[in-house]
């Protein structure tokens, strides 16, 4: 009998480090399925060896639910799925808790929906994609950091609850991450403005003095989430260029 691939399935697929993770696990010889809101930007389906295009809006629970239902297996779960508009301290509340419902409650609802599979796995991985502003704020980010932080924290709750069931849960908190989150409305991105080169990188803010590609983000989550990982849970780890270790 030949042994089986593992399974993954990646949210917010469609693009910038979602993307990124499902292609390394496919290069990897994992079979990948890919959900996201938008069918349409769901580029990851011809590269994930043939793995399922899922559409769901992650929020939704009926809609998660329905949209994994037909999946025989699932070995590792990447919860990537997030939004970061704009939220300030007098901005919209429906904004605000939009963007909890997507980057936290989201990510609970896509393990609960996934549980049975994981059980079924001997060697079931979670991971969750963070951020370095789940650490620290900046300005004009309320939601989203909130949102963050808070991801961080149901991480670390459900690699203690998940544990007694041989599922390990950790997080990725990427800094600066050339992705399309990261473009601007003029054009470019916010790492090409003035500022952003005066503070980040030529007085190095950034250690490594430049921000990464998906492609580096990928990197460290293959690790997380292989069956070789079998100790390291409840993490958070920082992939920054060495962001969170300056002052």
């Amino acid at each position: 009998m030949t042994e089986r691939r593992r399974t993954a399935l990646v949210t917010g697929a469609a693009s910038g480090i979602g993307a990124a993770i499902a292609r390394r696990l496919a290069a990897r010889g994992y079979l990948v399925h890919v959900l996201d809101r938008d069918h349409g930007r769901s580029r990851g389906a011809e590269e994930s060896g043939g793995g399922a295009t899922l559409t769901a809006d992650v929020a939704d629970e009926r809609a998660v639910r329905d949209a994994v239902s037909g999946l025989a297996a699932v070995d590792v779960l990447v919860n990537s799925a997030g939004i970061a508009p704009d939220t300030a301290i007098d901005g919209d509340l429906d904004v605000y808790r939009r963007t909890i419902e997507v980057n936290l409650t989201g990510a609970l609802l896509v393990t609960r929906a996934c549980a049975r599979l994981l059980d079924a796995s001997p060697s079931a991985r979670v991971l969750n994609v963070g951020s370095v502003q789940g650490f620290a704020s900046a300005a004009g980010s309320l939601g989203y950091s909130v949102s963050k932080g808070a991801l961080h924290s149901l991480t670390r709750a459900l690699a203690v609850d998940l544990a007694p069931r041989g599922i390990l849960v950790n997080a990725l908190a990427p800094g600066f991450i050339d992705t399309p989150m990261a473009r601007l409305p003029v054009g470019g991105t916010e790492y090409d403005t003035e500022w952003f080169q005066d503070v980040y990188i030529r007085h190095g803010r950034i250690p490594l003095r430049r921000p990464a590609q998906a492609d580096e983000v990928a990197v460290a989550a293959e690790f997380l989430v292989s069956a070789e990982n079998t100790y390291v849970t409840g993490v958070v780890l920082p992939v920054d260029g060495g962001l969170t270790a300056t002052f």
